[in-house]
């Protein structure tokens, strides 16, 4: 599977920004896309996710009620809208996939970085 990230930039804090992530090179009927971040000096964390089949999705603590992740299934794209941005949320987001049966640790792929600078 390949990713391709893209749609960071720099935003003032409350705005919103959205991210999304090109998925090819196989059916993902059996794969969860999700977003990451790192921020600088941190460990790389996790945002979002969903299920391509069925489309449960999946929030870190906190980014609920803030962020919204979706998916086109025609365009296999992943989206990320942002919204009610804080300068906390500055990082680079990382889009990757992994199977139904691995986790994020071991067999994921990943996309490369975009980075979303929030201002305050």
């Amino acid at each position: 599977v390949q990713l391709q990230a893209f749609g960071g930039g720099l935003v003032q804090a409350g705005g919103s920004l959205r991210l999304a992530c090109a998925a090819s090179g196989r059916a993902l009927s059996r794969y969860v896309v999700g977003w990451f971040r790192q921020a600088p000096g941190k460990e790389r964390e996790f945002v979002a996710a969903i299920k391509w089949n069925g489309g449960t999705t999946y929030y870190a603590d906190s980014v609920k009620g803030r962020f919204t992740i979706s998916k086109d299934n025609a365009k296999n794209m992943v989206y990320l809208q942002m919204n009610s941005l804080k300068p906390e949320d500055t990082a680079v987001y990382y889009c990757a996939a992994r199977g139904l049966d691995t986790n994020w640790g071991t067999g994921a792929y990943w996309g490369q970085g975009t980075l979303v600078t929030v201002s305050s």
